[in-house]
């Protein structure tokens, strides 16, 4: 059962619409949209919200440009948009989390028991410096950030995705052993800050920042094979929604979604 106040739920379109096709997203985009209709996908199974804000409440954004555009492009295109959030990162198994363990090839590494135990994870000893560069090459981020002594020694690791919030990631740092906290998004003055001062302090402790949409994409893109399975007669597509912030080094990706 969804939990109470979920944010799954309908929120574009006609219920009563035929499904055409298919397509499952970290997000979707404006380019995401587009995508789908150039597919023939009506049902966008979304992640994130549509509309800017976590309830896609839409009364702040009744007049504004980009939203009415948004919109109208569903209405126009008669699509239907649903979110999944809330189930997919249920506390048994966390079907995001393992979409992201599945890509790195970390589902084959021990984790400790129990409906936390799956936040966390034993990989083969390696420093920070290396973990760091393993995870930007093997997900292709523009704007992955690090925080801590690059010759950390790590085997111990707390893989929280998305946006936790600050007592869920302090909570994961503080667990015996764990020396590196890998997450989606933290707060600058929270968790941040927190690292910053254990490290100061002398605690082998770090931080890596891979991105919202870098966290939690592959798990959609897992999402997408599971709907394949209950529903075999139709088309289901994964459309990445791709990094929205770039750097000088690492320009903005003009590429379509794939």
């Amino acid at each position: 059962m969804p939990p109470p106040n979920t944010v799954d739920t309908l929120k574009a379109g006609d219920p009563n619409t035929l499904v055409t096709g298919i397509a499952t997203t970290f997000l979707d985009t404006m380019e995401v949209l587009r995508e789908a209709v150039r597919r023939g996908d009506n049902l966008i199974v979304t992640h994130e919200p549509t509309f800017y804000n976590h309830l896609d409440e839409t009364k702040f954004f009744t007049d504004d440009p980009v939203y009415k555009e948004k919109l109208a492009f569903i209405e126009q295109h008669h699509l239907v948009v649903f979110r999944l959030h809330d189930e997919i990162h249920a506390d048994t198994t966390d079907h995001i989390l393992k979409g992201m363990y599945e890509e790195l090839g970390w589902d084959k590494y021990p984790h400790p028991s129990g409906a936390r135990g799956q936040y966390f994870v034993t990989i083969p000893r390696v420093t920070l410096a290396e973990l760091s560069r393993s995870l930007q090459s093997k997900l292709h981020i523009q704007t992955l950030r690090v925080e801590g002594d690059p010759n950390l020694s790590i085997s111990h690791v707390a893989f929280l995705p998305g946006s936790s919030g600050l007592e869920k990631q302090v909570y994961a740092l503080r667990q015996p052993g764990v020396e590196v906290l890998i997450a989606g998004e933290a707060s600058e003055w929270e968790t941040v800050e927190y690292v910053r001062d254990a490290v100061a302090q002398g605690r082998p402790k770090a931080l890596i920042l891979l991105g919202h949409q870098v966290s939690e994409e592959p798990g959609m893109e897992r999402c997408a094979k599971d709907l394949r399975e209950l529903f075999p007669g139709t088309r289901v597509d994964h459309i990445a929604a791709g990094q929205p912030l770039w750097n000088p080094d690492h320009g903005p990706v003009t590429k379509s979604p794939q």
